[in-house]
C-alpha cells in the first residue's frame, strides 16, 4: 500500500487518471488481488481515490488527501523538492507552538522541567545529536505543560515526518547553537516570567526564524503571513 500511496503524491497516477487494474497491480507487485483491493480501499480511506463504477479507481484532486495521515504525509515530504510542503508544516507547527507557549506561560504551571531541558542543550551543544534530542524534549515540555493534547500530537506528528528528510535539516554550526540556544533563553524566560504574550512571540519567532535560516533562500516563502509577528539549530 505504502508504494501506491507514494506513486499517487508522486505523480505517477495524476488527479483525474484511473489507477491499473487489480489484474496489472498485482503481477506488479507479486500480490493477489485481495490484497490489491485492500491496499486500494487504504488509499480510499485517506481520500487518494474514489472508485467509480465502469471507470475503475480515479487519483482525487489534492484538496481531497488526508494531508495528516502518516503515509501520505510521508509521501509528500519525500517528494517536496520545492519545499513547499515544509513551508506550510513549519506554519502549521509555529502558529500551534505559539499558541501552547502563551498557554503554558499564561497557566501559572511549574516550568522546572522546561529549564531542565534547557540547560541539557546548554550542556550539551558540543554533541549535534544529543544537542537535538535536547532541544525536541524542551519543546515537548512546553506543549504538555500547556494541555494542548490534540495539538501537541498534531505538532509532534508532522515534526517527525519534516526531520526524515535532509530538506529541513541545516549545518550544525557553532553559530547556529548559540542562536538557538539564545532562541530557547528567550522562551524560557517569558515562561518563567508568566507572561504569554512574550512566551507566544519568542517561540514563534525562534520556529520560523529557525526554518528561515535552514531554508535555501532563493525560494523561501513567508510563511510568517499566516501567524502572529516575530523575529531551531534545528528545531
Amino acid at each position: 500500500m505504502a508504494e501506491l500511496v507514494d506513486d499517487v503524491v508522486g505523480g505517477r497516477y495524476a488527479a483525474g487518471s484511473a489507477l491499473p487494474n487489480e489484474a496489472d497491480l498485482g503481477a506488479r507487485f507479486g500480490v493477489s488481488r485481495t490484497v490489491v483491493r485492500e491496499s486500494v480501499k487504504l488509499l480510499q480511506d485517506r481520500g487518494l481515490v474514489r472508485s467509480h463504477q465502469g471507470v475503475g479507481t480515479v487519483v482525487r484532486e489534492f484538496d481531497a488527501w488526508d494531508l495528516i495521515d502518516d503515509d501520505v504525509l510521508s509521501a509528500l515530504v519525500r517528494h517536496d523538492e520545492s519545499r513547499a510542503i515544509l513551508d506550510e508544516l513549519v506554519a502549521v507547527r509555529a502558529g500551534l507552538e505559539r499558541d501552547m507557549a502563551a498557554a503554558t506561560a499564561g497557566s501559572g504551571t511549574d516550568v522546572a522541567e522546561v529549564r531542565a531541558a534547557y540547560e541539557r542543550m546548554a550542556a550539551l551543544r558540543e554533541d549535534p545529536i544529543a544537542f537535538g534530542l535536547a532541544d525536541v524534549a524542551f519543546h515537548d515540555a512546553v506543549m504538555r505543560l500547556s494541555g494542548n493534547r490534540l495539538g501537541r500530537v498534531i505538532v509532534n506528528r508532522i515534526h517527525d515526518k519534516a526531520r526524515t528528510t535532509e530538506r529541513y535539516h541545516g549545518a550544525v554550526t557553532p553559530e547556529a547553537v548559540t542562536r538557538t540556544l539564545a532562541e530557547h533563553a528567550a522562551v524560557l524566560a517569558a515562561l518563567e516570567a508568566a507572561d504569554a504574550d512574550a512566551a507566544g512571540t519568542a517561540m514563534h519567532a525562534h520556529i520560523t526564524g529557525s526554518w528561515a535560516r535552514r531554508r535555501p533562500a532563493q525560494t523561501l516563502r513567508d510563511i510568517r503571513r499566516s501567524a502572529a509577528p516575530s523575529s531551531d539549530a534545528g528545531g
